[in-house]
């Protein structure tokens, strides 16, 4: 996407999949930028499905914000978000937001937190942005035209051998499924150069599609926490497995690693 986001977002009525992508990363930015402005005061107010799942004032008053600018660019378009965002709207475009991916590292003032906005047509993904608050960058893609940092173009490495690779994953907040993953990482961690776990689903698929990291796999995600990190792994060259309905799936990684590292994962 030659365009990161600091140009002025197109007008309401141009719902190409570019202007999509433009708006999600504008969006992205500013509510960015207001996270940015809270680290260090996050307080919890609730919890979720389990008692380690917070939700901080900081993700209600980012998911108010980013619901007010999508609603201005896109008045027609639905919106869902994790906080329990829903509005209905009347055209084929559904935004799919998190408007603090890594809401732990925030709690705990861990530097790995991003904005997270996808937009989808049709049951699929044809734009996204995903911010990483603390380094202040902006990955974007739109379908088909390839993943980009700041405006410049990013591809997966170019890992071929598992042995020399960097996975990255993430953990469920419910106990007798952190089993079932312990087990995987027990047969991972020998077979890979290493595994970091940062706290983030959209940035480490952000970060599988411009090669910090080789591959990514986790089960038990949701539609947020993975819609546009997925598309900036595809579009960034990596094979990519979701599942997002029933176990949550998700596996990103270049071509050829993708095999080997689906069947020690699912083994």
């Amino acid at each position: 996407m030659p365009d990161d986001g600091t140009t002025s977002a197109p007008s309401r009525d141009s719902l190409e999949d570019s202007a999509l992508g433009q708006i999600a990363a504008e969006v992205a930015r500013r509510a960015a930028a207001s996270v940015r402005g809270k680290l260090g005061t996050a307080h919890q107010v609730r919890t979720k499905a389990t008692p380690t799942d917070a939700v901080t004032s900081a993700d209600l008053e980012t998911e108010d914000l980013i619901r007010a600018e999508l609603r201005l660019a896109t008045p027609t378009a639905s919106l869902r978000g994790e906080e329990g965002l829903t509005v209905e709207g009347t055209s084929d475009i559904e935004w799919v937001i998190d408007p603090i991916d890594g809401t732990i590292n925030f709690l705990y003032n861990l530097p790995v937190v991003a904005v997270s906005i996808a937009a989808v047509r049709r049951d699929r993904v044809v734009a996204a942005a995903v911010a990483d608050v603390i380094r202040s960058e902006i990955f974007t893609a739109y379908r088909g035209n390839g993943a980009y940092l700041d405006g410049r173009p990013v591809h997966v490495s170019t890992a071929s051998d598992l042995s020399n690779s960097l996975i990255a994953t993430g953990f469920s907040y419910s106990a007798e499924r952190r089993r079932q993953e312990a087990e995987v990482v027990k047969r991972l961690l020998p077979a890979a150069r290493d595994i970091r776990c940062f706290g983030s689903a959209a940035l480490h698929l952000a970060w599988v599609a411009c090669g910090r990291v080789d591959a990514y796999w986790q089960s038990e995600t949701k539609p947020w926490d993975v819609a546009a990190g997925a598309l900036l792994a595809e579009e960034g060259g990596a094979v990519v497995e979701l599942e997002s309905a029933g176990d949550g799936w998700v596996l990103a990684a270049p071509p050829p690693l993708f095999g080997p590292l689906r069947e020690l994962v699912s083994a």
